[in-house]
């Protein structure tokens, strides 16, 4: 007979205990990214809703970003370094293959031996890795896990190109996940169209670029990050609505439950959209981060999160529906109730 292996108990409900971020020090404005494309402050407003953008300095790293917003999440939730057993760092920006970001934003938080590793979802990344959190919390893999959404965008652009130029930043957030009372995060609802690979891509591969570096020497150009924000706007538009309804029908609500709704901070124009075809409740709150961060990819959703609570427009316990989609396709959405934060 086989042996019967056993399971470690997990708990039935999760929740975001405490949220932290960090903004990088150097406020940007359009006025200052408009030159090298030929624009305008005004014609980058209506286009992108951005006023202003931060960028990071060459002390302020994807690591030591993460760790600032990881140590005041960990304080709001009031949890300690030996307390939390994995790390999930949701990037695209970490300019090393190997080793992962995960492994050493740990041992800085002082988390000795905790799982941890990186995952690349795009300006997805944030809420996949908030599902992965909530499952292995719910499961018994981890007691309690600290999710990083962080970019250093600016590493990966070119000022030059007009379709991205104005639209990336800086920056990051997280949040402890672990066992709660009621449940607080919701079932995600997620996915991927490799259709549309192209629409958010490097435009070239390293090799074809170390190739470019032996026949052409220092005349060489790098990948940078490159986007067809057409091809974008009309997926989102077209896509985005089932999937917020989805999430919502999933976590047993309607609309009209919602305190709060937190996009992806993609295009303020992509945000009224995805708002009015949803007949949001109109006393529910709207983020609109993207104005003073800009785009900042898989850390839009938590500096976005931060944003609403610290300008009052909402408040812990409030009910709020994520929904983030980005380089893949990929997206992924979920109805979470809006945790602590410092």
């Amino acid at each position: 007979m086989a042996a019967r292996i056993a399971q470690t108990p997990g708990t039935d409900h999760t929740a975001i205990l405490g949220l932290g971020v960090y903004r990088p020090a150097r406020v940007v404005t359009n006025d200052e990214i408009a030159g090298p494309i030929d624009s305008s402050d005004e014609w980058i407003r209506t286009r992108s809703g951005i006023k202003t953008r931060r960028f990071a300095s060459d002390t302020e790293t994807i690591q030591s970003m993460s760790v600032a917003a990881a140590r005041d999440a960990m304080e709001a939730a009031g949890v300690v370094a030996d307390q939390v057993d994995c790390v999930i760092v949701a990037t695209s920006t970490y300019l090393l293959l190997t080793p992962a970001a995960g492994p050493q934003i740990a041992t800085e938080l002082g988390m000795t031996g905790a799982a941890a590793f990186d995952i690349s979802a795009g300006c997805a990344g944030f809420c996949h890795a908030l599902a992965l959190a909530s499952d292995l919390v719910r499961c018994g893999t981890a007691q309690n896990v600290l999710v990083v959404g962080v970019e250093k965008l600016t590493d990966t652009v070119d000022f030059t190109d007009r379709s991205t130029a104005f639209l990336f930043a800086d920056g990051a957030g997280a949040v402890i996940v672990g066992p709660a009372e009621e449940q607080g995060i919701g079932p995600t609802v997620w996915g991927s169209d490799g259709t549309q690979h192209h629409a958010i891509r490097q435009n070239k591969d390293w090799m074809q670029f170390f190739a470019e570096i032996e026949e052409k020497g220092l005349d060489a150009v790098r990948p940078y990050l490159a986007m067809e924000g057409t091809a974008v706007f009309r997926w989102a538009a077209h896509s985005l609505e089932k999937v917020c309804r989805d999430a919502i029908d999933r976590a047993g609500l309607d609309t009209d439950d919602l305190d709060a709704m937190i996009p992806h901070q993609a295009n303020g124009r992509i945000i009224e959209i995805m708002a009015r075809v949803l007949k949001l409740p109109a006393d529910c709150a709207l983020a609109n981060d993207i104005e003073d961060a800009g785009n900042t990819s898989a850390a839009s959703i938590p500096l976005a999160m931060e944003a609403l609570l610290r300008k009052g427009e909402s408040k812990p316990g409030d009910t709020a529906l994520l929904i983030a989609f980005g380089a893949g396709l990929s997206y992924a959405a979920q109805v979470v109730t809006l945790p602590r934060w410092k």
